[in-house]
C-alpha cells in the first residue's frame, strides 16, 4: 500500500463531518504564513483557488463526508515540506478567519513527522 502525505485526527474528522454538514463539499489548502500564521485552511470546495503554482497533498476520506477532502499547499512551501508527513488535527482557540471553523472556537493545525525512506519511495 503506497504511503500518504496527509492524514487527519479523529477530532478534526468530526469537525469535518460537522463543517460538510453546513457547507457541502470541503477542501483544504495549507497556508504558508503571514497573517494566519501557517495553518490548513478549511474551504468549501472550490472556493480557494488552485493552480500550477500549488502541489495536491492527497484527498482525506471521512466517514460521514459524502466527498472526498482535497489537501492543497503551495509548490514553494511543498519544497520544504516535501519530506514530511502531515496530520490535520483540531485545538481549542481562534483560528483564521478565513477558515471555516473560526466561529467553532477551535482551529486546525498541523502535526508532522519525517517520511521514512520507504515512505518516500512509494510516493517519488
Amino acid at each position: 500500500m503506497p504511503a500518504s502525505r496527509v492524514d487527519l485526527t479523529e477530532a478534526a474528522a468530526e469537525l469535518l463531518r460537522r463543517l460538510a454538514g453546513d457547507n457541502g463539499p470541503l477542501m483544504f489548502h495549507q497556508s504558508g504564513g503571514c497573517c494566519d500564521g501557517s495553518a490548513p485552511m478549511c474551504y468549501p470546495a472550490g472556493e480557494f483557488r488552485t493552480g500550477a503554482s500549488d502541489v495536491h497533498l492527497g484527498d482525506l476520506t471521512v466517514a460521514g463526508v459524502p466527498a472526498p477532502v482535497p489537501v492543497w499547499m503551495s509548490a514553494a512551501q511543498f519544497e520544504y515540506w516535501k519530506h514530511t508527513h502531515l496530520t490535520i488535527d483540531v485545538v481549542p482557540g481562534r483560528g483564521s478567519g478565513f477558515s471555516l471553523e473560526a466561529p467553532e472556537g477551535v482551529r486546525f493545525l498541523i502535526r508532522s513527522r519525517l517520511l521514512t525512506d520507504a515512505e518516500l519511495a512509494t510516493l517519488d
